[in-house]
């Protein structure tokens, strides 16, 4: 069974975010040094011409009618949410192998058509920064916009399917439903966010439109066999939004993105997120990097839970336990666990 463990040889032994670094706190935090980097990069060669999206002059007109977010968002401690970090679960099943294969695959697709290069080391990151090939706000917001056209998928397609299932069988879904819905709406919520700061080109959508329709259905099918080998890759990709959303930060802090915080933070984003009217793309950023670090946590925790049959366990983020002795998951990044919640630790 793909459930089964397999033998260490077979394993994965090298996480997919070993080769990621990440910027200590004690740089980070020193305005010298932060200061140093910047006045080293006082001048620059112009950066390649990005054909993948433009950003706009100025935000477009706020909409007549907007009605109020469906699946309101709930409020995040800050503290919490800068507490974030990069981590990876090892593969310890041939179903967690299979996964992060496929994730492999796809980062590695997507940082070919997005023209990125993950630097090695924080040497490297600045080298990067001083080329013409370094990233920039254009380049950062392509990312995002193609990496959010495709994390709305899963939980959309998901949903639709226990959706059935749970008709087709005449019982209830223990709350999977709700929770996967949110999870694309919240996806949607970000991709529109970003789309008020850039306007994807010809070739940005046509990639839009190509990836869309053969992820969701190699999504749709694998589902269909495994729900748990999907929730494992969902994880997983989670990890990768995780990762590219702190690094941008990283780079925000370094001084690495002139002009990217002085964009103005959508309306659309102040009302999803409950922003202060001051707020800043830095805040921006850090609230959609919770979201992300919320959903690898929602879907590693699935993979570890019995998704099917008369012995299909229960949602346990859609409803919060209180007053009793061991932690529970939250619907927020109270309790956070980056690796996912084991079963044996959840009450069912």
């Amino acid at each position: 069974m793909l459930s089964t463990v397999i033998r260490p040889k077979f394993r994965l032994s090298t996480p997919l975010v070993s080769r990621y670094f990440s910027i200590s706190s004690s740089i980070l935090n020193n305005e010298r040094i932060l200061q140093g980097y910047r006045d080293s990069l006082s001048t620059l060669p112009p950066p390649k011409r990005n054909k993948l999206v433009k950003l706009r002059k100025e935000l477009p007109p706020p909409e007549e009618y907007i009605s109020e977010p469906t699946f309101q968002h709930p409020i995040y401690d800050v503290n919490e949410m800068h507490q974030i970090k990069t981590d990876h679960r090892e593969a310890t099943t041939m179903s967690d192998s299979i996964a992060l294969l496929g994730i492999k695959i796809l980062r590695t697709t997507f940082d070919f058509f997005t023209n990125y290069r993950e630097p090695k080391n924080l040497q490297d990151n600045i080298e990067i920064a001083k080329s013409s090939n370094r990233m920039t706000p254009e380049k950062w917001l392509t990312r995002f916009i193609i990496l959010e056209s495709v994390a709305g998928i899963p939980g959309s397609v998901a949903g639709f399917l226990r959706h059935l299932h749970s008709m087709r069988m005449l019982r209830r879904d223990k709350a999977f439903i709700e929770t996967l819905y949110d999870e694309a709406y919240n996806e949607r919520m970000h991709l529109l966010t970003f789309m008020q700061l850039a306007e994807p080109g010809l070739i940005a959508r046509s990639l839009l439109i190509a990836g869309q329709g053969v992820f969701c259905n190699i999504f749709f099918m694998f589902y269909l066999v495994s729900p748990k080998i999907c929730h494992r890759f969902v994880g997983y990709l989670e990890e990768e939004a995780v990762h590219t959303y702190t690094r941008c930060l990283e780079d925000l802090k370094l001084g690495l993105l002139p002009g990217l915080n002085d964009l103005k933070v959508p309306d659309i984003a102040k009302n999803y997120w409950h922003m202060k009217d001051d707020c800043t793309m830095e805040d921006l950023i850090n609230y959609v990097r919770a979201d992300e670090a919320k959903h690898r946590e929602v879907n590693h925790t699935f993979a570890n839970l019995n998704l099917s049959g008369d012995k299909c366990d229960r949602n346990p983020f859609a409803l919060e336990i209180k007053d009793v002795e061991k932690e529970q998951p939250s619907k927020t990044l109270k309790n956070h666990k980056a690796k996912g919640w084991e079963r044996s630790d959840l009450i069912l």
